[in-house]
């Protein structure tokens, strides 16, 4: 049985890396107690708290984090009409921290999610790891299998072309979970006592034209290469599908960056995941979706943008218009999901207007 870390007596990260560029981003409808075990690594960085839920209840925070906390209520008021794009009872809310933040990254974790032990017994810092993906190459047009060929004590391998050496530039860290995996229902089903024990000490760059099932509870992204396209979809109360939001910004960020020639990185850093959500529920919020996934994907893997697009809004706009064209015809939400994303890209630009040169 794989436990959590044990933090306490681990100095504060007095030498915390990138502390006036990143925010963390944290969904919640509890009291964020969980954030104890991560004070020495998370302390020193700001937080922007995504209440979910009843905009009444009060969020505890433990003393001593920088934090600024955002309920319905703040959603409305900040962006009025367009606040329709933010989905409700659902951890997709956090795509709002997103939007408001100013910093150039972003690291995004549920409130489940504790300090992971590296085999070594050793109390993994994420946030650490995540800034050092984001801050070293992508090699997403030429597999190589050694994996990361930036990572200390690793490189590239014999056959591995020079001109593809340099790399581009690393636009989001996904970090995997000990303990609870993150299966969807059915799987969670037939296998109610399985728990990940394994620690892979890897990082690889996901290749060129290969998808991925992003998960939101351990993610960071630069914010400035591709934040735009961070839209976790319409999503919970009032729609007919839920539990999709992360794996649908997963495909929409895979596919832009592809074309716009950025990286994205998976493996390290581990979380431990504490608690598995109930699979009946999981199931309620999914079935539709498990169904439409099989039209989705396809659509994603052929899905082509134009030399036109050369900014994420411009991309993300144009998958909107295939959404709209290519999947409303399985259901109207997907209609009603490509008005969203319309919807998402202008309330972030008026949010984050473009500086001139």
């Amino acid at each position: 049985m794989v436990e959590p870390a044990n933090t306490v007596g681990i100095p504060l990260n007095h030498t915390a890396l990138l502390k006036d560029e990143l925010d963390i981003v944290i969904p919640t409808i509890r009291n964020l107690d969980f954030l104890e075990m991560w004070r020495p690594f998370l302390q020193p960085y700001h937080l922007i708290i995504v209440q979910d839920g009843d905009p009444s209840k009060t969020i505890a925070v433990p003393e001593g984090f920088d934090y600024e906390l955002y309920n319905r209520n703040d959603i409305n008021r900040i962006l009025g009409p367009k606040a329709s794009c933010i989905s409700f009872k659902d951890s997709a809310c956090r795509c709002f921290g997103y939007m408001v933040s100013k910093k150039k990254y972003i690291f995004t974790i549920d409130d489940d999610c504790f300090v992971a032990k590296d085999p070594s017994g050793k109390a993994v810092n994420a946030l650490e790891q995540h800034i050092k993906n984001l801050l070293c190459p992508s090699s997403p047009f030429f597999f190589n299998t050694l994996y990361d060929p930036y990572r200390e004590g690793a490189d590239f391998v014999r056959g591995y072309p020079f001109s593809l050496r340099e790399g581009v530039s690393t636009a989001v860290s996904h970090g995997l979970w000990l303990n609870i995996p993150d299966y969807d229902a059915p799987t969670q089903l037939v296998k109610p006592k399985e728990r990940n024990t394994r620690y892979v000490d890897a990082v690889m760059t996901i290749p060129k034209g290969t998808l991925f099932p992003m998960c939101g509870m351990n993610l960071a992204f630069d914010r400035d290469l591709i934040g735009p396209a961070m839209y976790f979809g319409l999503m919970g109360d009032g729609q007919p599908i839920g539990r999709y939001d992360d794996m649908w910004a997963g495909w929409c960020v895979k596919v832009i960056c592809d074309h716009l020639g950025l990286g994205v990185k998976t493996g390290l850093p581990y979380i431990y995941h504490s608690k598995a959500s109930n699979p009946f529920v999981n199931l309620k919020k999914e079935y539709k979706g498990i169904f439409w996934q099989e039209d989705i994907i396809p659509f994603f893997q052929s899905a082509k943008l134009s030399k036109e697009a050369v900014t994420v809004q411009q991309c993300y706009l144009e998958l909107s218009k295939l959404v709209k064209e290519k999947l409303s015809p399985i259901d109207p939400y997907f209609d009603k999901l490509a008005d969203a994303m319309v919807t998402w890209i202008e309330a972030w630009d008026e949010l984050n207007p473009a500086t001139k040169a």
